[in-house]
């Protein structure tokens, strides 16, 4: 029973990080001279809701990004309380379950032998900026786990640019590391 919710929980993690088959994001947003480029980015207040065949989670989730080097995913679904971490750079994603005391890391080769269509650096980055092509207001995405489709939807709160932002990478030492195969 444990294995299937470490399992759900990966699967939720990898849905919290991927594109969309409505509109996809495949290249970045190109800046114009004039326009004003970002070097942080806070986006708090966010609803999140992963849908999966029968199963419906949702929870309020901050997003911290540094451009080109790191993005964290804050999941809080109570009273503001860390749940959930994801924390995203171009080489690793690593997911922190701090209720279950876990981490697991995988690579973007690893997760794209599971999930299609493929994610990238790039593609994370728009989405948790809300700078996809598709709007800053909201965004919705499916992925295919196999031959299950998993829908992820985010309602936008609040984006403020070139803020104080804390990516430190979390200490997983205190947790157990999980193995996914």
């Amino acid at each position: 029973m444990k294995r299937v919710k470490i399992i759900w929980l990966l699967t939720a993690m990898m849905v919290l990080s991927g594109c969309g088959v409505k509109k996809r994001a495949a290249e970045p947003k190109v800046m114009a001279e004039n326009e004003v480029s970002w070097y942080t980015c806070l986006i708090t207040g966010t609803r999140a809701r992963i849908v999966r065949e029968s199963e419906t989670l949702s929870s309020t989730i901050m997003m911290q990004a540094v451009r080109d080097s790191m993005i964290v995913v804050s999941v809080t679904p109570l009273m503001g309380m860390e749940m959930m971490r994801l924390e995203i750079t171009p080489q690793l994603i690593t997911g922190i379950d701090k209720i279950h005391g876990q981490y697991a890391e995988m690579t973007y080769e690893e997760i794209n032998s599971k999930l299609r269509p493929a994610l990238s650096w790039e593609v994370l980055q728009q989405l948790c900026t809300a700078t996809l092509p598709t709007g800053e207001k909201s965004a919705r995405m499916v992925y295919f786990l196999g031959d299950e489709p998993v829908e992820l939807v985010l309602d936008y709160g609040e984006r403020s640019i070139d803020v104080p932002v804390r990516v430190t990478k979390q200490n997983v030492s205190r947790y157990d590391r999980m193995i996914i195969k």
